[in-house]
């Protein structure tokens, strides 16, 4: 999808002369919270002006900021939600009452943090180093303040402690799971991840996490939280056989805590759970996450139906659960080919083992710089025996990966990352009827 106002256009031109870590390799990534506090202070510390909920974790968590969105929005509550990556669009990061940022409004608000970022360059303070995703952060919380949101629904960009996001100062923190990911920057054991991410929860508030103490990450955020005399509540997932269900339980225990702390509903009843609702789950769908489609494939004699899902997966505990999800899913059993980009900072091997408990038969792509050569993919999938081919162009892949599936009687799923499923996902609607 195609930027459409000449301001957003130029803004994001500007933008795009800064460091963004989400396009190129993280090895040597500096984080820290100095630039983005100084950026905000000098346009006023919008951050401040809502109440929040902050998000942190390897899987769901956009999804659960979703699903925290639809209750608040139902509840009659002035709602914002900040969110990263995006798919399509960058307006898909900041929405307000559940629509997506108008492009006018957002070009705004990026304009006045790129002022200030020119202003603390001409001074020598903190903000002259402020990044992309600094700038970002700034122009969503600008957009909040102004648009007058009662709580905003915040959704970390990398880690937590460090990340950009950490200057809100949220009543709720959440931390849905933990995984190897983003290694060289968080740390090589899922203990040292929970570390960083255990870091969104402030002093006196509450953390949400389904995390077991007996789990060496669920043991890392309870004993942060005894340090810091914060609550921890674990929702009940015993009846949770899903993704959804999951990230639904953890959404509905984070609002029942704001009930708590006496958020009302507009005809007075304490906001909780019951919020999360099935019509809550249809609003919350997100672009890119376990996205099911039915796409007609032309054959010599008649359309053969190919059914295709679209989920940016990119640690193998998100891709396992989004198979073992799929596979009780109609048109989804037996085997499948999936078009696969992986960027290098991800298990690749990891994943490459999940799709060959699986059944998945992988075609390998190219997307940008930042990820794996296909050829390297092809070789380590070589190494565990699981067949595969490499097609460079995506579009091609996508053809290449439906003609098979409609010939075999197989499915199609993009996944491995969301930057790809972006590149595809308008092809993909135009082409199918959802299921």
């Amino acid at each position: 999808m195609q930027n459409q106002n000449p301001r957003l256009i130029e803004a994001l031109s500007q933008l795009d002369q800064l460091t963004n870590w989400e396009q190129r390799p993280r090895g040597e990534m500096r984080v820290g919270l100095e630039p983005i506090l100084d950026l905000s202070a000098r346009l006023g510390n919008p951050h401040r002006a809502f109440r929040s909920i902050h998000v942190a974790g390897t899987k769901g968590k956009s999804s659960t900021c979703a699903l925290l969105e639809a209750g608040l929005r139902h509840a009659g509550i002035s709602v914002g939600r900040y969110a990263s990556p995006h798919v399509e669009h960058i307006s898909e990061r900041v929405s307000v009452n559940g629509q997506p940022v108008e492009e006018a409004v957002l070009a705004g608000a990026l304009f006045l943090g790129l002022d200030a970022l020119r202003q603390a360059r001409t001074e020598g303070t903190a903000a002259e180093a402020a990044t992309w995703f600094d700038i970002l952060t700034a122009a969503g919380f600008l957009i909040f303040r102004d648009a007058g949101v009662q709580w905003a629904v915040v959704e970390t960009g990398l880690g937590g402690r460090l990340d950009s996001t950490n200057i809100v100062d949220s009543d709720v923190s959440i931390v849905t799971n933990i995984g190897l990911e983003h290694t060289e920057i968080l740390g090589k054991t899922r203990a040292a991840i929970a570390f960083e991410k255990a870091g969104i929860i402030k002093p006196h508030t509450t953390v949400v996490t389904p995390l077991e103490a007996d789990d060496e990450a669920g043991a890392v955020i309870a004993r942060r939280a005894a340090e810091i005399d914060a609550r921890l509540i674990r929702p009940d997932l015993s009846q949770a056989s899903t993704i959804a269900r999951r990230n639904a339980a953890v959404a509905g225990a984070a609002l029942d805590v704001l009930g708590e702390l006496g958020v009302r509903a507009r005809e007075g009843k304490a906001v909780g759970g019951w919020l999360v609702d099935a019509e809550a789950e249809r609003e919350s769908q997100l672009p890119g996450r376990l996205e099911r489609f039915t796409v007609p494939v032309p054959g010599r004699a008649a359309a053969s139906n190919v059914a295709v899902a679209l989920d940016g997966a990119h640690v193998p505990f998100n891709l396992e659960a989004v198979l073992d999800d799929l596979s009780g899913m109609e048109g989804f059993a037996g085997s499948g080919i999936a078009v696969v980009a992986i960027a290098a900072d991800k298990d690749a091997a990891g994943l490459l083992e999940v799709m060959g408990r699986h059944g998945v038969s992988p075609i390998f792509t190219s997307v940008s710089d930042r990820f794996r050569s296909p050829a390297e993919l092809q070789r380590l999938a070589g190494q565990i025996g699981l067949a595969s081919d490499v097609i460079e162009d995506p579009q091609t892949a996508y053809e290449k990966a439906l003609e098979r599936a409609a010939s075999s009687g197989a499915w199609v799923i993009l996944t491995g990352s969301l930057y790809l499923v972006g590149l595809l996902r308008e092809r993909v609607i135009n082409e199918a009827v959802k299921s």
